[in-house]
């Protein structure tokens, strides 16, 4: 059986590319995540691998769709294979069933790898010179409209902290920081 697995990082992402070219492909089963690929934690990628037997086959449009480091890359294709399971990767025409194919996904999985790498560097370099030019504050601060009131009925043990957070919609680092700004 064909498998298909279809990841884009965000929920607004497009999957239609991907869905196209394996159903081109003739998968016969598609799991699809919306996540980031930053690790394995992923719902549709948990339910694939614990769904897939000897003798399937799962095919990707490319393995930065299915990992992101080569650590996670070569633990999953490590559980296909011993699965006895194969895995293609269309883009990069990795084929596992064959020693250079396996060769190939390392290399390309230090590739995928390196690229988030540069992404993450990129995206700091970008924030600190917005910071300095003073484009960039932050993620804007959300103001609870009950806030002050809802921390004196705390402060005066109308309430509980647990309770205070809870109608606050805070975590509690949020909460007790924002409590000792409000002094």
């Amino acid at each position: 059986m064909k498998i298909g697995y279809i990841r884009v990082s965000t929920a607004e992402q497009n999957t239609i590319r991907q869905e196209v070219l394996l159903q081109q492909l003739g998968v016969d089963e598609l799991f699809i995540d919306k996540a980031s690929g930053k690790n394995t934690n992923r719902q549709e990628l948990k339910r694939m691998m614990e769904y897939v037997r000897q003798g399937d086959t799962v095919i990707v449009e490319s393995i930065g769709r299915f990992a992101r480091n080569t650590r996670d890359l070569l633990e999953l294709v490590e559980q296909l294979t011993q699965k006895q399971v194969e895995f293609i990767s269309r883009k990069e025409s990795i084929d596992t069933t064959t020693p250079s194919g396996k060769f190939m996904l390392t290399i390309f999985g230090a590739v995928a790898e390196l690229e988030r790498e540069y992404i993450l560097q990129r995206q700091k370099e970008g924030i600190a010179e917005a910071k300095k030019r003073g484009v960039y504050t932050g993620r804007k601060r959300i103001e609870h409209p009950d806030f002050h009131r809802v921390v004196q009925q705390w402060r005066d043990g109308d309430l509980t902290a647990v309770q205070a957070m809870q109608k606050l919609g805070m975590k509690p680092s949020t909460f007790y920081r924002r409590v000792k700004h409000s002094e």
